[in-house]
């Protein structure tokens, strides 16, 4: 899933390569990935997009008329296009979602991979008319995001901190595999308790996401598209690297599945050396 760097990469591309041009055609392919009606896709047409930006894990594509907010799920992406194909779309045998056509020739179209469908396109007035932007809680870019609201975030929160770092209405922008990386350089078990951390436990964490996230938007700044997944590949240091070695202290990364993924963890860095049982088991292996 593209979390906050790569969708950062893909905003930073976008505002650099099509600010000015004009909205030429929007083709839907997936009408079940739009999900607003009013306006209309085709207000879209005509207008002039004057830049982009992000809401957590949201791209927001502003215009001289209306927002094209966009969020590619699990497993949607960004296809960029110097030349966009001519050929038509067949809805429903494709993986294209949406195709925008522009005033240059160039074009992109919003791709999702699989069967299970849930990348998602909005045309608004005001992002905030967005359900998932309005809910977003605050994001560790932003300058206001200190430690201290780190720690009022986690208060009293009897979760678990791995689930606490993903929850969008709590930090906006990080997911599973960001919170795993950023877990694992705090030495945090993914199992400890929000409101149990103590404040140098608080202090660890904070530093951790901010070193994280930093390192990972300065591997996509200035990449296109097609680059932004490699790139996010190549910085991880334990999640997808379930058998491979810590890069740390060289024990072997480990995973713990769930129904629809999983997290990735180093137990002599982050649990005592202790080995996490399958979550659906509740229970750490004795």
């Amino acid at each position: 899933m593209p979390e906050m760097p790569e969708v950062q990469g893909l905003v930073d591309f976008l505002q650099e390569r099509l600010t000015g041009l004009e909205i030429t055609r929007a083709s839907v392919a997936n009408i079940a990935a739009l999900k607003t009606y009013d306006p209309p896709i085709d207000a879209m047409v005509g207008t002039t997009i004057s830049g982009a930006t992000r809401h957590g894990k949201f791209i927001d594509l502003s215009t001289s008329g209306p927002h094209l907010v966009f969020h590619l799920a699990k497993a949607g992406w960004l296809r960029f296009y110097e030349q966009l194909p001519q050929t038509l779309i067949k809805p429903g045998k494709t993986p294209i979602a949406l195709r925008i056509a522009l005033s240059d020739g160039s074009g992109f179209d919003l791709t999702e991979a699989g069967t299970k469908k849930s990348l998602a396109y909005y045309v608004v007035r005001d992002p905030q008319d967005v359900p998932g932007v309005a809910r977003l809680g605050p994001d560790p870019l932003d300058p206001s995001f200190s430690r201290d609201t780190l720690a009022g975030l986690l208060a009293g929160r009897r979760t678990q901190i791995k689930g606490v770092l993903r929850d969008q209405a709590t930090i906006a922008g990080v997911g599973n595999a960001y919170s795993d990386e950023i877990l694992h350089a705090a030495k945090m078990s993914p199992y400890a308790l929000a409101a149990t951390l103590a404040d140098d436990d608080i202090d660890r964490l904070y530093a951790a996401m901010q070193a994280t996230i930093a390192e990972a938007i300065a591997e996509a700044s200035g990449k296109p598209p097609a680059e932004l997944k490699d790139a996010k590949r190549r910085g991880m240091q334990v999640h997808g690297r379930r058998g491979e070695t810590c890069p740390v202290c060289g024990d072997t990364v480990r995973s713990v599945f769930f129904a629809d993924n999983s997290l990735e963890y180093c137990a002599t860095c982050q649990t005592g050396g202790k080995v996490l049982a399958d979550r659906r088991l509740s229970r750490l292996l004795k």
